[in-house]
């Protein structure tokens, strides 16, 4: 399971002054300012940055290859009994 981004921050203030600044009712305004923030923060729990996901595709693909190796050597041992066998 790769780590969640957590260090994102949203400015509640800036956002309800900017509804303000806008023509807003200053309650109206400071309601939707958390009430996006309580959204983001919710959100953002399964948010994943580019380098924790690039990190996680790099450890799939060393195990892929991994198997790949083991399933190279188990057909190389069959066709060596085979061929004994035969």
């Amino acid at each position: 399971m790769l780590p969640r981004m957590s260090a994102l921050t949203f400015d509640t203030l800036k956002f309800a002054n900017r509804l303000k600044a806008a023509g807003a009712d200053s309650r109206l305004a400071e309601a939707e300012a958390e009430a996006l923030s309580e959204v983001l923060e919710l959100n953002l729990k399964e948010v994943v940055t580019k380098e924790l996901l690039q990190q996680e595709l790099k450890l799939l693909e060393q195990r892929m290859v991994i198997k790949l190796g083991a399933l190279m050597v188990v057909a190389v041992g069959i066709v060596a009994v085979l061929v004994k066998l035969l």
